[in-house]
């Protein structure tokens, strides 16, 4: 099995120079099914919220958006229940400079960036590649060759620079590299 990641924004003539004889695999939010459920953004319902006991959300970016704490407003729980994959984003030209994420949609705790990548984000979405995209994660092991596309490439949970790509975490489970935790 060979997986690889290339951005979406890159033309079909591109990707099939780049990358001669591998199936293209669209794993963002405008993917067709059944590849979109494996999209942050898709509503799979159940997603447990990590540091909130028994609070679940439909997604993982409601969990991102939802925790996010700007400089001139807190947490925002409605995220936690948006099941259209539209309306998550909570920007800073709109709420000014990201302060951290807090430790559940109550929590007194504040993380930095990193931390919170790997504290809510990671397990989060290491969550719904186990419990509710299995099927996927195991059809993907089993293609020879495959390029997923996604908006950013970024695998490095340390670089803040560009945001996390969820087709490189998808690639890093598939090889067994998941980063860590903590």
């Amino acid at each position: 099995m060979q997986i690889r990641t290339a951005g979406r924004r890159r033309s079909a003539a591109a990707l099939a120079a780049a990358f001669p004889g591998a199936e293209i695999i669209d794993v963002t939010s405008k993917a067709s099914e059944p590849w979109v459920r494996l999209s942050p953004f898709y509503p799979h319902g159940g997603i447990p919220v990590p540091y909130a006991e028994g609070v679940t959300s439909q997604s993982v970016e409601g969990i991102w958006q939802a925790l996010k704490v700007f400089e001139s407003v807190d947490v925002d729980a409605a995220k936690l229940r948006i099941t259209t994959m539209k309306g998550l984003k909570r920007t800073v030209r709109r709420f000014g400079p990201v302060q951290g994420h807090r430790t559940g949609p109550t929590g007194d705790g504040l993380l930095p960036y990193e931390t919170a990548r790997r504290r809510i984000y990671l397990p989060a979405y290491r969550w719904v590649l186990e419990n509710r995209v299995a099927d996927l994660v195991e059809e993907l092991r089993g293609k020879p060759d495959v390029v997923l596309l996604d908006y950013t490439t970024n695998g490095d949970i340390t670089d803040p620079r560009t945001p996390l790509s969820h087709a490189e975490l998808i690639r890093l489970h598939l090889e067994d590299r998941w980063p860590s935790e903590d």
